[in-house]
């Protein structure tokens, strides 16, 4: 039977197997990383030691968040992919398809806090297009796509996992999912949860990026010692410093969908004990007040990295000493021992949510009014 699309969100990983895949084009020897399920980066060789590495996102602008937040979302969206690369990004390239009802004014505005942020993150923006149509309307509004230039032997990418690995994730679940309930429906958590509450949930709104996590936890190196490259299952061996192996940003489908992931990508199990997984206080509230389970919520702030064990420690401090949120939660194991979750003693399989469950609440939500 031929897989079907999506309600919404994302197409499943049947249909880019069944659709996508068997059609990229002109096949081309300097590409090392195409199009694959659950990588966000595509990687091509430049020569003398040094690599483009790609991703493409929508630009998601939503107006009720105010523009200061709009701009800066938008920007941070499309980095976190590239960062988990392992590569500082470089340079962006921008399509943006206005809605008619943007103003001279808020347009300036936003695009002064998309440079603001390009400019912190190192990103020099390259070429694009923008114009007003019918039919364009928040909150996609185009595409970007993001570049990162750097050595050959420093990037990585989710299908670099290995056995023995430590898993440490960022911030724990549905960082993303409450935040963006929080800035939309302040009042609701407010008379919920009292006013403090409701500012310290809005608050987790500035969470919503890796881009600091992922170049903070690169500093121990990358890769594990002896692998400096693999791609199409063919693996290229040198002597590097080993370190960080692989990360994903864990967006849609969250925790669990961001660990299914990079276990697929590089082909092994995972054994991860999910109270360990941090929940932060007020992201558990939000998630119980809109009825949806954080593990599986998109969580666009949260990193899932794989790391060898003897780094795990210099990891977690490089992260603690930029004040980021994390802890390790299980390791990397062989294929043939699955995919699988203890909670409370009990062990459980780890599958993939395939829906994302915000969208539903976020849309019955928004119905309501508040």
């Amino acid at each position: 039977m031929k897989a079907q699309m999506p309600d919404i969100g994302k197409v499943s990983a049947d249909i880019f197997d069944e659709i996508i895949l068997p059609h990229l084009g002109r096949k081309r020897p300097d590409v090392l990383i195409g199009p694959q399920n659950g990588v966000d980066v595509g990687v091509v060789d430049l020569g003398n030691g040094q690599v483009m590495v790609t991703t493409t996102d929508p630009i998601f602008v939503v107006p009720p968040y105010g523009w200061e937040r709009s701009g800066w979302f938008a920007i941070h969206i499309l980095a976190s992919d590239a960062v988990t690369s392992g590569l500082a990004p470089t340079h962006i390239t921008m399509d943006l398809n206005l809605p008619l009802s943007i103003s001279r004014e808020q347009f300036e505005i936003l695009w002064q806090v998309m440079h603001r942020e390009c400019d912190k993150i190192g990103m020099a923006i390259v070429s694009g297009h923008t114009g007003r149509y019918e039919g364009c309307e928040y909150p996609m509004i185009g595409g970007a796509t993001v570049i990162c230039v750097g050595a050959k032997d420093k990037y990585i990418t989710p299908t670099m996992a290995r056995v023995g690995d430590s898993i440490i994730i960022t911030k724990g679940a549905a960082v993303e999912a409450s935040g963006l309930f929080a800035v939309t429906f302040p009042q609701k958590v407010a008379e919920h949860y009292g006013e403090k509450i409701a500012r310290e949930a809005e608050e987790i709104f500035w969470q919503m990026s890796v881009v600091e996590d992922a170049l903070t936890a690169v500093e121990v190196g990358v890769r594990e010692d002896g692998v400096t490259a693999m791609h199409d299952a063919v693996v290229e061996v040198g002597v590097r410093e080993d370190g960080v192996t692989a990360m994903h940003d864990a967006t849609e489908c969250g925790v669990w969908g961001g660990l299914f992931e990079i276990a697929q990508a590089s082909r092994v199990g995972v054994v991860v004990d999910k109270e360990k997984i941090i929940v932060q206080d007020v992201i558990g509230k939000v998630c119980d007040l809109f009825n949806i389970d954080p593990y599986s919520s998109i969580s666009e702030g949260t990193l899932i990295l794989t790391c060898r064990p003897h780094k795990e420690k210099e990891v977690l401090q490089r992260l603690l000493d930029k004040r980021i949120l994390a802890s390790t939660v299980g390791e990397i194991v062989p294929k043939e021992e699955g995919m699988h979750y203890f909670e409370y003693g009990k062990m459980n399989e780890l599958v993939h949510p395939r829906v994302d469950p915000f969208w539903i609440a976020f849309g019955k939500a928004a119905s309501e009014g508040r």
